[in-house]
């Protein structure tokens, strides 16, 4: 990768500092800067380069100057850049064979933040809305499930930042589509819901952490026990459903370690099988609707 390239676009693989370019026979480079509209390194940004039917050829990570270059085979392209808070950056390319196709320096501007939900008593909507996770088995594959049944209330303030939120699930909903593995998870050896019928978080610390990214830190109580976690939140905005009903929506996840709420599943452990790994990653995609 280079910050800057020099020269003539004429056979430029061979000129200035790209002069130790090599490039196999039928290829050629592709490049640019990305830059914020102080003409600033973007932090974070990514770029992805795709073929004329959509598929990805290659993509990554932008040098510490904000900028890549990579060989590709000479044709037609579309690149793509990305960043977070940032409105997407979309060209289409030709890369001429044993050429450098140079598009200069790029600038993604700023996004515009979606609208965010109004002020009073919003509910989630279990129809549109799911809580799952995924967990190691045995150390090696991984087992991914959820909780079907499940009821929250988000008091949204005149700021964001003022809002509250509860949620409340049924733990003895787990469900990961096998009967006798979602039983032992019931027991006393995991969630043991006859003790703890319920999994409860509740938050009043909403941070924006610029664009669409929120935190929400709040107390989870599970199996007895109750920490303190934050949900890495991505905020999707403010729409109709199809009765014309009015919805917000926003996915968001945090990891949680099971020695964190006292699961030690000491009856697995005394067989000498980690049948879960140590820490269990939730995902949440949910949609509000006003109460009432």
């Amino acid at each position: 990768m280079v910050g800057n390239w020099r020269g003539n676009r004429t056979n430029r693989a061979q000129a200035g500092n790209l002069a130790t370019v090599s490039m196999p026979a039928g290829a050629g480079a592709l490049g640019c800067r990305v830059l914020d509209p102080d003409d600033q390194p973007v932090p974070d940004a990514e770029f992805v380069v795709t073929d004329t039917a959509g598929r990805k050829v290659v993509g990554g990570e932008l040098d510490p100057f904000g900028s890549f270059l990579v060989t590709v085979p000479a044709g037609e392209y579309r690149l793509a850049v990305s960043a977070e808070g940032h409105a997407p950056y979309r060209a289409n390319v030709t890369v001429p064979g044993n050429e450098v196709a140079e598009l200069g320096d790029v600038t993604l501007n700023p996004a515009r933040p979606p609208a965010l939900p109004g002020p009073g008593d919003w509910e989630i909507e279990p129809t549109h809305s799911s809580i799952g996770f995924t967990a190691r088995h045995i150390g090696l594959a991984r087992v991914r499930g959820r909780f079907n049944t499940f009821a929250g209330i988000v008091r949204v303030g005149e700021s964001m930042e003022q809002s509250a939120m509860h949620v409340v699930i049924d733990a003895a909903s787990i469900d990961t589509n096998v009967r006798m593995r979602d039983g032992h998870l019931r027991s006393a050896d995991f969630l043991d819901v006859d003790r703890f019928p319920t999994i409860e978080f509740y938050s009043d610390r909403f941070t924006h952490r610029g664009g669409s990214r929120w935190g929400v830190a709040g107390a989870l109580s599970l199996h007895g026990v109750t920490r303190t976690v934050t949900l890495d939140t991505e905020y999707l905005g403010v729409g109709n459903g199809a009765a014309g009903e009015v919805r917000a929506a926003c996915r968001a996840t945090t990891e949680l370690r099971r020695d964190d709420f006292t699961m030690s599943w000491q009856s697995m452990l005394a067989k000498g099988i980690a049948m879960v790994g140590t820490s269990i990653t939730v995902d949440l995609d949910i949609q509000i609707v006003p109460k009432g």
